[in-house]
């Protein structure tokens, strides 16, 4: 990874917790909820290609529910909406990967890690 990344964020276009988690997936079997990020990170758990992933990253990749973002990441999700992904430099966080890019990677995390290392080849 690029030395001035420090990790990745995560967010997801949910909330946290049980009610905030169960209000998600029947808004997702209704068809009135949808989450690119969650479904490159989760099917009824989390992926395991997704935890490997983020193990070939080598740097931190925090993932975080809109309930659960300390106030950088929320003024990011406030300027560019969620989901997205945003690196964490040392300057700040910067918009990596936006709703339709998530869309475009299509529930993949084979892809989903292309489009990173795009970005920031290792």
């Amino acid at each position: 990874m690029n030395q001035s990344v420090r990790g990745f964020v995560g967010v997801y276009r949910a909330d946290g917790g049980p009610i905030g988690e169960l209000r998600y997936v029947i808004g997702h079997m209704l068809g009135t909820a949808q989450c690119s990020l969650c479904d490159i990170t989760h099917t009824w758990r989390r992926k395991p290609e997704w935890d490997a992933m983020v193990a070939r990253l080598g740097v931190p990749f925090e993932l975080r529910h809109l309930n659960e973002m300390d106030a950088d990441v929320a003024a990011a999700v406030a300027e560019h909406g969620a989901p997205a992904v945003f690196t964490r430099t040392d300057a700040g966080l910067v918009l990596l990967l936006d709703a339709a890019e998530l869309d475009a990677v299509g529930g993949s995390v084979a892809d989903f890690e292309r489009a990173v290392r795009a970005t920031h080849p290792a």
